[in-house]
């Protein structure tokens, strides 16, 4: 199974935590289909200096690339505008 670290930034404009906000049930909702189905590997928020929620990182596991770009595709903090910068990148979790 392929590995996908996702590095995400919110935007910066005086809404984006209320947009994370209004987003964050749908998000977590999604976060808990994707660990049922075995995609989610783990993740969390990026704190600022206040401990306030500024962005995320996800490490997923999907087939395929495909499978991958269908979920990206639906990810609410991707269609509702709460992550302005994405970073994706390929990863594979240390089996230690």
């Amino acid at each position: 199974m392929k590995q996908y670290l996702i590095i995400a930034h919110d935007g910066r404009d005086e809404e984006a935590l209320q947009r994370r906000m209004t987003a964050r049930p749908r998000h977590l909702e999604g976060a808990k289909q994707l660990k049922a189905a075995g995609h989610y590997v783990t993740g969390g928020a990026i704190l600022d200096e206040q401990g306030t929620m500024k962005g995320s990182v996800m490490i997923l596991a999907f087939e395929t690339d495909e499978a991958f770009q269908e979920w990206y595709a639906q990810e609410p903090y991707i269609t509702e505008g709460v992550w302005n910068s994405i970073e994706v990148k390929s990863f594979r979790v240390a089996d230690v």
